[in-house]
């Protein structure tokens, strides 16, 4: 079978990633799952669940400083573009997605761990929290959208031609768009893959309401994108710091949603990794 686009893009931001990463299948009810893990293999847990359309090899720049303590799996989203194929029992609602995510934790052999979502991927990470609170250690949440704040209409639709028409060039513009004028531009690889995952036909994201961070009861850590065009910075640190019982917040100077956890992760990965070896001595995945 001939190599598309996308696939010669996955694998060119693949061989970003350290040499000794390995690719995991992981069979679930609804289709093998592709993860990236990286680290000790005796290392705490940490599973990094991507944004929409950015796969898990996104977290290329973070998982050289992460694996260094942790043992980190990087997922390709069931019903997004990546390595995860979606066949088996239909993928329908957030009660699929939650059972999706524990078949994937059983997979892995991870009773427990330590969880990081970015973006949509962060409504997920909150989403599964509230279902199962025990098998989460620590939840940190990458400027989340549908969490705190609802989307900005100019990012809506900004978004819309990607969505009802995509291709490539329109996801380019989008991105161009919510990152640039902030002065960030994300890496060119990752953009290619971006935009043409943006293409890919087949893909089905789960949504659902707001959750109810309020009941939470794990440390969750909130990094959020100064710029970010999605929402307003301001007023989802404003919610984070009201609702959540065991909560920090911080905002990532220069950031916007986009080109998070491309931004500076040098930052990102200090914040996170001092967020959960603070926390490391109240509770054991």
């Amino acid at each position: 079978m001939s190599l598309t686009a996308f696939d010669l893009s996955y694998d060119e931001l693949r061989a970003r990633w350290p040499d000794s990463t390995e690719a995991l299948d992981v069979p679930t009810p609804y289709g093998p799952t592709r993860v990236h893990a990286y680290g000790p293999s005796d290392g705490r847990p940490l599973v990094l669940l991507p944004g929409g359309s950015a796969t898990g090899l996104v977290w290329f720049a973070n998982a050289p400083a992460l694996g260094r303590r942790r043992r980190v799996y990087a997922v390709d989203l069931m019903g997004d573009a990546g390595r995860t194929e979606r066949r088996g029992t239909p993928f329908k609602n957030a009660g699929d997605l939650t059972t999706w995510l524990d078949s994937l934790l059983d997979g892995l052999g991870l009773a427990r761990t330590d969880l990081c979502g970015h973006s949509y991927g962060a409504w997920i990470a909150v989403t599964y929290a509230l279902h199962v609170p025990q098998r989460v250690g620590h939840l940190a949440l990458v400027d989340p959208t549908q969490v705190f704040a609802g989307f900005r209409t100019s990012y809506l639709l900004r978004a819309l031609p990607t969505v009802l028409r995509p291709t490539e060039a329109r996801a380019r513009a989008f991105l161009a768009w919510e990152t640039e004028a902030a002065g960030t531009r994300p890496d060119e690889t990752w953009q290619r893959l971006y935009a043409l995952a943006s293409t890919v036909s087949g893909r089905k994201f789960i949504t659902g309401g707001r959750p109810r961070t309020a009941e939470l009861p794990m440390p969750v850590l909130v990094l959020l994108a100064e710029h970010s065009r999605a929402h307003r910075a301001a007023k989802v640190a404003e919610k984070a710091r009201r609702t959540l019982r065991h909560g920090e917040v911080a905002v990532l100077p220069g950031a916007t949603h986009h080109s998070l956890p491309l931004t500076a992760p040098d930052e990102l990965n200090d914040r996170l990794l001092d967020f959960l070896g603070r926390r490391e001595r109240t509770s054991s995945p």
